[in-house]
């Protein structure tokens, strides 16, 4: 553009895709949940803020009691803010969400329904065309070694095997945004690392973005690329650690690496012997 006087030929601004602020998967700012108990008022989360890029992988740990699982609710609109915005994908969070998948604690899987049909529950759920339903289902099911149990019942699954369709389940749909609530928690030490392991794996593949709410310090940092450290209640952010370990992991391999281990001890320093299992 040439201004009167001014023989300055200006380019026009172009804004790139490279040159424009990444919007984050998840955002919360300042976000505070205040609610009434029968004898008093409590305040479970305090000026929590914290951004999760688009892919990326975030544990958070923290005591008993200190907010963790209410920050997932906030992010999957089942719970509101009684201070401060909780954002998806840069849009404010106004109510539930149906671009997100949940994994909890507990499979809860119905047991008149067989493996493939518990994951297909999501597609009836979302009157998803079910050609593309099943199709996805299959890809699940053999991406997570589910291969050969498709028809067992929930009683016929192990533990391991019955949290491998509930991640399926919540994976169908291909959400943008996976949120987990101590999934593994419930499992034995063995069947535990070999999902550490498998969603690690998923996790590279599908390149979901994780929220995972754990008590185990070693599986926050084996999985993760950072790990959020909560206070006890009210909850606030202590610190984020940045684990500094590579996406792919061979399980062995990573717990002797020295950017493991100075991980978790300062996590275990931060929250203290008494206010963490692992």
């Amino acid at each position: 553009m040439t201004m009167a006087g001014d023989s300055t030929v200006r380019e026009p601004v172009v804004i790139t895709k490279e040159s424009q602020e990444p919007t984050a998967a998840v955002g919360l700012e300042d976000v505070a949940v205040r609610f009434r108990t029968k004898n008093r008022d409590v305040t479970a989360l305090s000026g929590v803020s914290l951004d999760v890029a688009m892919g990326e992988f975030v544990a958070i740990v923290g005591p008993s009691g200190c907010g963790k699982s209410t920050l997932l609710k906030l992010v999957a609109g089942l719970l509101k803010p009684s201070a401060g915005d909780a954002r998806l994908n840069g849009e404010r969070v106004r109510g539930p969400r149906h671009d997100i998948g949940y994994v909890f604690q507990r499979a809860a899987l119905l047991e008149w329904r067989s493996a493939r049909r518990n994951i297909l529950l999501q597609a009836e759920m979302r009157k998803m065309p079910g050609g593309m339903a099943r199709r996805r289902a299959d890809e699940l099911i053999a991406m997570t070694g589910l291969g050969g149990f498709e028809d067992a019942y929930p009683h016929e699954l192990s533990g391991g095997m019955q949290q491998r369709v509930a991640l399926c389940r919540a994976l169908l749909h291909e959400p943008p945004v996976l949120l987990m609530d101590e999934p593994f928690g419930a499992l034995d030490a063995l069947t535990r690392e070999q999902m550490n392991r498998e969603l690690n794996r998923i996790w590279r593949e599908t390149g979901t973005t994780v929220l995972l709410v754990t008590h185990s310090i070693s599986e926050a940092c084996y999985l993760a690329d950072r790990v959020v450290v909560m206070s006890p209640r009210p909850g606030t952010v202590t610190e984020i650690i940045d684990v500094g370990l590579p996406a792919e992991r061979d399980y062995t391999e990573t717990m002797g690496r020295p950017e493991f281990r100075a991980a978790t001890s300062h996590i275990r320093g931060l929250l203290g012997a008494a206010s963490a299992q692992d």
